[in-house]
């Protein structure tokens, strides 16, 4: 007989990144008895703890908020919303104060005595946010992921099922509510801290009914050195890039110009050298990410003065802007019970259909952590003691419970769908012939996925389905979105079609359906919030 470990709690946060542990701190401080299950260690797993990062913290002052919140919004193709960046701009101003007070975290102090809040180094961030979680009371399973949700006869979700690795045990939590902060998916790149980043929380928050957004705003694709996987693409706009023959590749560039890198890797290889970097700011780059030059150091090459070959490692949801559709302010999913924070959640509300690594991702992870962990002890707190005595119905499928025998191993399904997703000529230099061959192909894995996987490790097979599934729904929404906008370009329809101005929902598992979502029109009291 299986040993499974059985747990209560009030609220159950799934993921340790960022998002995962502020919404399990304030969560904890509404007085919740929580419980933090996390793929990794929290501390040191995912893309934060890898590295360090910016944070859109800026001084509740009228003119820095206004630019700040117009700063990006051509970039973003106009999908972003003012009401909903002015509270994350608050919110994320206050978690930096309180992360810097009780959250103990030591800040560079600058010349005239004052504390340059706007960044953060990711291990010690994380080092910093596990500590505080323990004084909070917060109980925390490391190497412990979650396999599926459970809920209750009404559907409403009461908990999750899991495994710990480490003991090779399975596992059990009833909760009020559940929080899913379990990242976006990159489709195992290699991309640096995100092979946790599988998508698995998408697959969870699908089986349950919940619907996604921003999907077609996937194929975030990060530049790094041939022979290193540190994702660090900020740098790069120091950087001129060449040729093999040592001519410079006109257009390319780090914000705007990626593609024209992804075109010229098609037929050779691309170099980089940043030797737009002065003396002072070469300085600071080493100071501020002493892990970017690990690599190189280690090599033996100056990147201000030798230049070194670059690819491209593809991010997907971890950098791109879909993911689960915020239902309402306290980010809540239109499921009973279930809440979603960080990049599992759709960051278009904040970002539209552009954002970079760090600062508006940093800042939407802390901010929707607060809200989703604050709403899910007042749901669980509701709900009362009753709700840890529900009747719990498993909700997994694909890649957990096959409908057939089983066929090969999830390490084919991952083989096949990198295939689909990896290649820039199919993912990021999109052509609606060529995306519809993939998602047809697509189609097929996930009817193999669902009959066929389960392998002996039950988190690979998860794993498999979660990318297949991703996968899908990013191509689905791409094909829907005939025009290019945002991060999302189609070589079939160049412009930026005005009557498009709309966010697309995809939903579905077998059966994927897509529909549009009005963007909310500024008003002059968006300002005013933002003031």
């Amino acid at each position: 007989m299986i040993d499974i470990l059985d747990l209560t709690a009030d609220v159950l946060v799934a993921g340790g990144g960022p998002a995962g542990a502020w919404a399990a701190l304030k969560a904890a401080q509404a007085g919740a008895d929580v419980i933090l299950v996390d793929k990794g260690y929290l501390g040191t797993s995912g893309a934060t703890a890898s590295a360090g990062t910016g944070v859109w913290y800026v001084e509740p002052e009228t003119e820095a908020r206004e630019a700040a919140m117009a700063s990006r919004e051509n970039l973003n193709g106009h999908l972003s919303d003012r009401r909903w960046m002015a509270r994350v701009l608050d919110q994320t101003y206050a978690n930096i104060n309180e992360l810097a007070t009780a959250g103990r975290y030591p800040f560079p102090i600058l010349d005239d005595g004052s504390e340059l809040r706007r960044g953060v180094q990711g291990p010690e961030y994380m080092r910093r946010m596990r500590a505080w979680l323990k004084r909070a009371g917060v109980r925390i399973l490391d190497h412990s992921p979650v396999l599926e949700l459970l809920t209750d006869p009404a559907g409403a979700v009461a908990g999750v099922a899991g495994h710990r690795r480490q003991l090779d045990q399975p596992y059990r939590v009833r909760a009020g509510a559940v929080v899913l902060a379990t990242g976006g998916c990159a489709f195992l790149s290699r991309a640096l801290g995100c092979d946790v980043n599988t998508g698995d929380g998408a697959l969870f928050a699908a089986e349950v009914g919940a619907a996604f957004s921003g999907m077609e705003f996937s194929n975030a694709y990060a530049i790094a050195p041939e022979f290193s996987t540190v994702t660090k693409t900020a740098y790069y706009n120091y950087a001129t890039f060449y040729r093999e023959d040592g001519t410079v590749l006109e257009g390319a560039g780090s914000q705007r110009g990626r593609s024209v890198i992804a075109r010229a890797l098609l037929t050779g290889r691309v170099f980089a050298r940043l030797d737009l970097a002065g003396e002072t700011v070469r300085a600071a780059m080493r100071l501020g990410q002493p892990n970017f030059f690990l690599p190189f150091d280690r090599m033996r090459i100056d990147p201000f003065t030798d230049r070194f070959p670059i690819t491209l490692l593809l991010e997907g949801t971890v950098r791109g802007t879909g993911g689960v559709r915020v239902a309402d302010e306290d980010c809540s999913t239109g499921v009973a019970g279930l809440y979603v924070a960080g990049d599992a959640a759709t960051r278009e509300l904040i970002c539209g259909g552009f954002t970079g690594g760090g600062s508006h991702n940093s800042a939407w992870a802390m901010s929707s952590g607060t809200w989703a962990g604050t709403a899910a002890a007042r749901h669980a707190r509701a709900l009362g003691p009753a709700a840890k005595r529900r009747r719990l119905i498993a909700t997994g499928q694909a890649g957990l419970r096959p409908t057939g025998a089983q066929l090969g191993t999830h390490h084919d399904v991952v083989r096949a769908v990198q295939a689909e997703t990896h290649p820039y000529e199919k993912n990021y230099l999109r052509h609606g012939d060529v995306l519809a061959e993939a998602l047809a192909t697509l189609d097929e894995l996930w009817t193999y996925t669902s009959a066929h996987t389960r392998g002996p490790d039950p988190v690979g097979g998860r794993q498999a389905a979660a990318m297949v599934a991703h996968a899908r729904w990013m191509y689905t929404a791409a094909l829907a979105r005939t025009e290019s906008r945002g991060m999302h370009k189609r070589l079939d329809y160049p412009d930026t079609d005005p009557t498009r101005r709309h966010r697309l929902l995809v939903g579905g598992l077998d059966e994927l359906w897509t529909k549009a979502d009005p963007v909310r029109p500024h008003t002059p009291l968006d300002l005013a919030v933002a003031s």
